[in-house]
């Protein structure tokens, strides 16, 4: 991806790398979004979890979800997954309506959610099972390709109670993207690992967005992660959740732990932390 130009972030007082909510969808008018969400809104009982959300995301494009607990970030993950279905709005993947899951939408979620009694190579060929025309040995052969490219060769007959955490994700990362999603929605997959390891599937992350050209929606409570993935970081007020703000992230890529020392990636992250106390 060409790395955009880098320029000074401004005050959480003078957001100039800020979008208004109206302005959330213009970024991409050149085509067609590869996730649009319009007017949307959920109820849970007499809990508006949703009230009016508004987004596109381009394609190809990185963009996390940030904002105080409770304000919708997963509901609304949920409902472009097609877990969920809305009390009202629209939803359309590359301008297709969504009603339910689809296979071209990945989702990894916290939990790795691997099925336990199957080893690493199974889990992965299991979500291969509904790709028509697909011999058992091709499904072999993919199942072990996308477990390489998450570096987890070698581990194939392994069963997930014999991994760690972080291999664990890798695992789940390699089931999802097996049958080749155009995006790939995630719901906090690094927030259960420790820093170190966090950091590693972070760098992987982009290295396979990057290789596979994928549309990310990436909800986190980590800010900086947010900023260090990003093309843009979306800000959820408070419930009824809504989206705040949008903000851009101009630090070029590739982005390295010397990229968040900068005064410009403390200022963006400073912003976005001031939007969300703004909106407590």
């Amino acid at each position: 991806m060409t790395a955009a130009q880098s320029h000074s972030a401004q005050t959480p007082q003078s957001p100039q790398n800020s979008q208004s909510p109206q302005n959330a969808q213009n970024t991409q008018n050149d085509a067609q979004p590869r996730i649009r969400v319009a007017g949307l809104t959920k109820h849970f009982g007499d809990v508006v979890a949703l009230d009016g959300v508004d987004l596109e995301v381009g394609e190809n494009e990185f963009v996390s979800i940030v904002g105080a607990s409770g304000c919708g970030k997963s509901t609304l993950l949920s409902l472009i997954a097609g877990l969920e279905d809305p009390t009202s709005g629209t939803l359309e993947a590359a301008g297709v309506p969504i009603t339910g899951p689809g296979r071209d939408r990945g989702v990894v979620f916290q939990q790795a959610t691997l099925m336990p009694w199957l080893t690493v190579q199974q889990n992965v060929e299991f979500a291969l099972r509904g790709e028509n025309g697909l011999s058992r040995g091709a499904r072999a052969d993919r199942a072990r390709e996308f477990i390489g490219l998450v570096g987890l060769s070698g581990f194939e007959q392994s069963h997930p109670a014999q991994l760690s955490g972080g291999m664990q994700q890798r695992a789940a990362l390699a089931r999802s993207l097996s049958y080749g999603p155009n995006v790939l929605l995630m719901d906090e997959p690094f927030g259960a690992l420790d820093a170190l390891t966090r950091r590693t599937m972070q760098e992987l992350l982009l290295s396979v967005w990057e290789q596979h050209r994928l549309t990310v929606l990436l909800v986190t409570h980590d800010i900086d992660e947010a900023v260090v993935t990003s093309d843009r970081v979306v800000v959820m007020s408070p419930r009824p959740g809504r989206v705040q703000r949008v903000v851009d992230v101009p630090i070029p890529r590739p982005r390295t732990l010397a990229s968040e020392r900068t005064p410009e990636f403390r200022d963006l992250s400073d912003e976005i932390l001031a939007l969300i106390h703004a909106g407590a």
